[in-house]
């Protein structure tokens, strides 16, 4: 059996953090996280899907950027929310 790439991994660019210092969403709402996420198409901080308002999985959801990694220190992992699976 052959496993094919995930598709999405073609969305997969050079970024740069827009907010490194957090959630983008939640420093604007002034709300709490628990683990970061980066968007490996435009750069897009969010929190993941144990935070309270689950930023990274809307931003996927609403721009269509479905590769995250993990933006949390030492962690070097990749997850596509379309096909719920590490990439």
């Amino acid at each position: 059996m052959t496993t094919l790439p995930d598709p999405h991994l073609s969305m997969v660019r050079p970024v740069t953090p827009r907010t490194p210092q957090g959630c983008e969403d939640c420093l604007r709402m002034g709300a709490p996280w628990v683990h970061l996420r980066l968007c490996l198409t435009c750069g897009h901080v969010g929190c993941c899907d144990s935070s309270p308002m689950r930023h990274a999985r809307a931003h996927a959801a609403s721009d269509g950027h479905p590769v995250v990694r993990s933006f949390e220190p030492g962690e070097d992992w990749r997850w596509c929310f379309v096909h719920e699976a590490m990439v």
